[in-house]
């Protein structure tokens, strides 16, 4: 039997709520704030009351940076949920690997030959957002706060 490696049994157990914020570069409000109006609940524990706690998976994290890095272009959060639970529905766990034209409020999904508009028609483009690099930043934050941990990419543990 393999064993595994010190990076699969730390994301095994997952990320604290004030963790993931942390990794995220987000507040610890805006997380719970996201949680609470299902933008994104963590996948391996959610809040059941008073005192308990919040667990985010890495996918889960990867999901938190796509929608951080949504607003940090100026999508307003209820577009950003529009285009989300698009590109969840259609991209499913490979929402980092999206290449977003954003258009003012209008955000448009590059996929190989083709342009889907997420929101409403989009007539010109200003910026090309790719999502790419959210997992190396991402990959790169765990390794900063883990430094005694094994740094090979911790989605190959996922």
């Amino acid at each position: 039997m393999a064993q595994k490696s010190k990076n699969e049994g730390l994301l095994d157990q997952g990320f604290a709520g004030s963790r993931a914020a942390e990794l995220v570069d987000i507040t610890y409000r805006q997380l719970d704030y996201w949680a609470r109006t299902d933008l994104i609940r963590p996948s391996l524990s959610d809040a059941q009351g008073s005192g308990s706690r919040r667990r985010y998976s890495y996918q889960d994290l990867l999901e938190l940076k796509v929608i951080k890095t949504l607003l940090d272009a100026g999508i307003r959060l209820e577009l950003v949920r529009e285009v989300f639970a698009y590109l969840r529905e259609n991209l499913g766990e490979d929402v980092a690997s999206a290449n977003l034209v954003i258009n003012g409020t209008s955000a448009l999904l590059v996929s190989g030959d083709e342009i889907i508009d997420l929101i409403q028609k989009g007539q010109g483009v200003l910026n090309v957002l790719p999502l790419a690099g959210v997992k190396e930043e991402l990959d790169q934050a765990i390794v900063e706060l883990f430094p005694k941990k094994n740094p090979a990419s911790f989605s190959e543990a996922v």
